[in-house]
Formats: structure tokens, sequence, C-alpha cells
């Protein structure tokens, strides 16, 4: 299995802990958590369940539904003949009886897939699943249940930080991450897909290291052959699965796309009052739920620009969300070789600019190793700021240093070593003076530089104190 070392050394060390063990995984929608569990308990569960979507199912008969489902599972893995459950409290009576019947004493694993699937409207589920842990699960040492679910929030609220009947009962939570820089690369050199490391950093840009979509690159075919024919080409493979993607995980899909569309259309994103004004969604509980579920989800990111005061912003951070929207939604006829022939458009090319600042807000661990101050506590932001008769200016990333540094960062997704022009030279030097007004004099400005191929040295490169390349980014980090 490529990458999640850390995670299948955590799972094998609860497996033989020899006491009750109920384990929470959750992560995005097919970031690979159903595989982990598969890959790392080949051959040891004892019984395992999946619920049924929630979008391809009638919602007004989905716990009969999810009953029968479980019930069937039960009698695939051996149960006696019995009458179907109708309630969630009889399904779990019945698992807990069929696990007693063929307990011989060896560790028993329950995993139970999707698991916010089953907590349909008004079926008791937790209600069950609180008394099938508390009352009998918890007590029986050689039981390990994991549960595993891609909606976040649901994982979140009900289980980990549950305050009611499972409050302090997970033993063990796992939030399953998107591959880095590094593991999509060990990924595709372990399908035999061979793609350049400038490549693999667009393919990011676009799937956001999720496993399921990589896996859908064909050997022997270049990246943007492969782009075209899973979004572009007829019958892509993805090019239903934005919508698939909300209606999986969220309750209230369209109201969550409202969201996610809106943040779209500004890259620094905006403040809960914008969205709310913006989307004419009423202010109240259900908005937090919302925005925090996308949160919780990995969709969008909640930040405080720096210089804004204490302003939350909300920024959509999602790469396979921000490809879709901008390439893919807004085309009601799709160009079956839209990405071979768009290749070196201004809109891609621009695209890329963005895309490429987003990855490196997910590689801040392998920035600080190039930079050596991996074990230094920071804290990372953007900043803009308009001037009353110029444009304004804008810094991609500052990193805030506890050592009385900051990083003052400058991204380039570039396809040669980057030239510093006397113009450039100037640009910096204006924002480095702009920066100094706002920070403390006892803080120390390091101009640094991300780019791709690196620096091209001239009399105006020694502006940048620092480098760093994509080959940085491709380091594990710490």
């Amino acid at each position: 299995m490529v990458g999640r070392k850390k995670e299948i050394e955590e799972l094998n060390k609860l497996y033989n802990s020899k006491k009750a063990e109920l384990i929470a995984i959750y992560g995005r929608r097919r970031i690979g958590k159903t595989y982990l569990v598969d890959e790392t308990f080949k051959g040891h569960i004892t019984f395992r369940h999946a619920g049924l979507s929630p979008a391809d199912e009638n919602k007004k008969g989905m716990l009969k539904a999810q009953l029968e489902h479980f019930f069937y599972s039960l009698k695939l893995h051996g149960m006696r003949n019995s009458k179907k459950p109708g309630s969630w409290l009889e399904a779990f009576f019945m698992l807990e009886k069929y696990l007693e019947e063929i307990d011989d004493g060896s560790r028993q694993l329950v995993f139970l897939d999707e698991l916010p699937w089953l907590d349909t409207p008004r079926s008791g589920f937790m209600t069950a699943f609180e008394g099938f842990w508390n009352t009998w699960g918890c007590h029986r040492d050689n039981l390990m249940v994991v549960v595993c679910g891609s909606a976040n929030s649901w994982i979140l609220d009900k289980l980990v930080n549950n305050h009611g009947g499972l409050y302090n009962r997970v033993t063990y939570e796992i939030k399953l991450l998107p591959f880095t820089l590094k593991e999509c690369e060990e990924f595709f050199e372990s399908k035999n897909v061979k793609l350049s490391r400038y490549d693999i950093a667009q393919s990011y840009m676009i799937l956001g290291g999720v496993p399921y979509y990589m896996g859908y690159f064909q050997s022997g075919q270049s990246l943007a052959q492969n782009i075209d024919n899973i979004f572009f080409a007829k019958q892509a493979k993805l090019r239903d699965e934005y919508d698939r993607l909300f209606a999986s995980i969220f309750s209230n899909p369209e109201v969550m796309k409202g969201i996610v569309k809106l943040l779209y259309t500004r890259n620094a994103g905006y403040t809960r009052s914008e969205i709310l004004e913006r989307t004419a969604i009423q202010d109240g509980g259900s908005f937090s739920q919302s925005i925090n579920a996308l949160i919780a989800s990995d969709f969008v990111m909640k930040y405080v620009p720096f210089g804004k005061g204490k302003k939350e912003h909300y920024k959509l951070v999602d790469p396979f969300c921000l490809f879709y929207l901008h390439f893919v939604e807004k085309k009601k006829e799709l160009d079956e070789n839209f990405w071979m022939n768009n290749m070196s458009s201004q809109q891609v090319i621009s695209w890329r600019g963005f895309a490429y600042e987003n990855i490196c807000f997910n590689h801040i661990s392998q920035i600080k190793r190039a930079l050596g101050i991996s074990g230094v506590i920071t804290k990372q932001s953007a900043w803009s700021k308009k001037g009353d008769d110029e444009e304004g200016t804008q810094i991609d990333l500052l990193i805030f240093r506890n050592d009385n540094v900051v990083n003052m960062c400058e991204i380039k997704y570039y396809s040669d070593t980057f030239v510093v022009n006397k113009e450039y030279y100037k640009v910096i030097l204006h924002r480095q003076e702009l920066l100094t007004k706002e920070i403390s004099p006892k803080v120390s400005i390091h101009n640094t530089l991300i780019t791709t191929f690196g620096l091209n040295y001239n009399e105006y490169s020694g502006i940048f104190a620092n480098t760093v390349t994509l080959d940085d980014l491709f380091e594990m980090g710490s």
C-alpha cells in the first residue's frame, strides 16, 4: 500500500491491544478509508457492513432499506435464520447474539463503513448504537469496532465529540488526509504511470491527492490525455462526481454547493456576513452547521488574513472543487480534447498560478524543512493591501515564526528557472517596505521564492534570501 504507514502501524497496535476498542476513521470521500481497513485487516474482519448511500435511494424508505441491508449482511456472515429487524435496537441485538455465538476468544473485528448513512432521520440509530457499545461492546476485551464515514462533521459531532451517551467512548480517531506530492509520486510509480514532478504537481492541482481519482490515470498516456479522459470525454469517469460528492456527504447538498460556488469566486474568500448577504441564507445555527461541515470535510478553510484585524475569512481550498467549477461546470458542451487543446492558454496558465499557491499551503511542513525551520513554531497567512493611488499589493504567503522572522513568500509556478528582472525587483522591494510598516521593528523579513525549477542568478536575484523548489515540496515533511 502506498503511504498510510503511520495509520497502519496505529491500527495494528490497536488490534493487538487486548481491550475493547472503538475506532473512528474519517476523511474526504474517495480518500481511501475502506481500502485502508481492508488492506490492514485482510482476513481478520469478523463482520462488515456498509450503509446505503442516501443519494441512491428514496429517502422515505431509507430506514427500512438500511435495516434490510444490515440483516442481509448478518446472513452473509453466517447468522442463523431469523426474522428481519424492525428497529436498530433489534438489529444491534442480533449482531450481539451472532458475535457471541461465534466467539472463540480471539479478536473480533466489526467494521461499519459509511456509518453516517445509517443514521437516517427519526431512525433511532444513534440510540441503538450507544446501547450496543455502552451495554455490551465496551465490556468485551476481544472486540474491536471500526467505523468509517465521509461525512466528517457527523463523525466529529455524533461520535468523537459526543456529549451524550457516547461521551469519551471513542478510544482512537484517525483523520485520513489526501496524499502529499511525494505519496502521489509513489502512487503513480506503483501504477506504472510515468509523469514528471511538474506534471504530478498539476495532477495534484486538479485531483487534490485523492487516491481514488488518481486511480483512473492510464499508463502510457500523458497528463493532458488522462485529464481529458477523466473529465472531458463522453461518459468521463468524474464528470458527475461533483454532484455525487455533495449528495453523499451532506443532507443539504444544494445549500452547500451554493456556499462553495460563492467562495470559488474570490481567492481570498469571504467573511461570514458577506456569505450570508450574497447567498441569501438565513443567519443562525443551521448556517453555522453548514459552514463548519464544509471546514470539517476540508472543502473550506477558516483563517484571519494578516492586517485584517480579527475578521475570519472562509476560503475554498479543495482542489477538485476549484478545478471543476473553473473548467468543467461552466461548459454546457465539452470539448473531448479540451485540456490537450488549452494547455498553453492564458486561462490555464493563470489557474496554475492560484492552484500552486494552494499546493504550498498544503505542504507547509515541506517548505519549513527546506527553510531549515522544521522545529520553529509558525503560523501562515496571505496578505493583500489596497493603496490610495495604486492597484495595491498582494503577498502570496507569509510565514510568521516565533524566532522574530517572517518569510515573505512569492509563489511562482514556472516552466523554467525563474528570472528576476529590474521591474520585478522593484515590486518585491515595494512589498517588503509595505510589510515593514505593518510588523514589529524587532521582526526581520526574509524574502522567499517558492517556484518549480529554482532561481536564475543575476544582479537582481539577491532580493530573495531563500529559494524553495518543487523538489523540496516532494520531500516527506516532518
